[in-house]
């Protein structure tokens, strides 16, 4: 488990692909156990530690999770979330180059709950929610290309079913159009930034992620440093 910040009543983790957040009917062990063993081991902390969960990321996804380590910070960032106070930035490595370079996409989104997908539609329909992003691309290589997005609202699946009805599915993302999966089952999304006014203190946080340790993630990163 990576700790990419941390104080008293707030912790930032980098979640690998395929750890879930919380614990779900799988049983497996999720990375909200993980973090309280090791808060309860970096500061001997007795009895059972208080951890709370304020958003979550697919499993497949990687990235920045925040989590609440106090009552207060919990109350403080589900409502700053819920008003879209955290500001997310998510890179994904898609299969197709979008047609315009820089845009916003909106979408009518209805979930499936059996299939665990949602699917986009251009106008509103039964049981439809609106879902909005911004993105644009930041490089290509022979094969891929790196998206930056921004949500503007937050829906299951959104990233990953609005950027596959523009054409883009994201590498990997079988479920959503991809031609073959990655060999370790990740999806090529992960959360990459977040900032926000912290809770408590009233500092600005301002946090990245190091990208995974992957080849194609890694020409992209030096892409952006070139």
């Amino acid at each position: 488990m990576e700790v990419v910040y941390e104080d008293n009543h707030i912790i930032i983790v980098n979640k690998r692909s395929g750890e879930i957040v919380q614990g779900d009917k799988t049983g497996d062990r999720p990375l909200s156990e993980l973090v309280k063993d090791y808060i309860k081991e970096e500061y001997q902390k007795p009895g059972a530690v208080f951890l709370g969960v304020v958003h979550r990321l697919d499993r497949p996804v990687a990235g920045l999770v925040v989590f609440a380590r106090t009552s207060k910070a919990l109350a403080r960032l589900n409502k700053m979330f819920a008003e879209g106070q955290v500001h997310k930035t998510y890179w994904a490595i898609v299969e197709s180059k979008p047609q315009v370079e820089e845009g916003v996409l909106e979408h009518w989104l209805v979930r499936n709950e059996q299939q665990n997908k949602s699917y986009a539609h251009d106008h509103e329909v039964p049981r439809s929610k609106k879902a909005i992003l911004k993105y644009r691309l930041l490089g290509q290589s022979e094969r891929y290309y790196l998206l930056e997005v921004n949500l503007m609202t937050g829906r299951h699946h959104q990233i990953r079913c609005q950027l596959a009805k523009m054409g883009c599915p994201i590498k990997g993302d079988l479920k959503y159009g991809a031609r073959r999966s990655n060999p370790d089952g990740s999806i090529s999304l992960m959360a990459r930034h977040v900032q926000f006014i912290h809770p408590v203190s009233q500092k600005l946080i301002a946090v990245e992620a190091p990208l995974p340790d992957d080849r194609l993630w890694k020409a992209f990163e030096n892409l952006q440093t070139q």
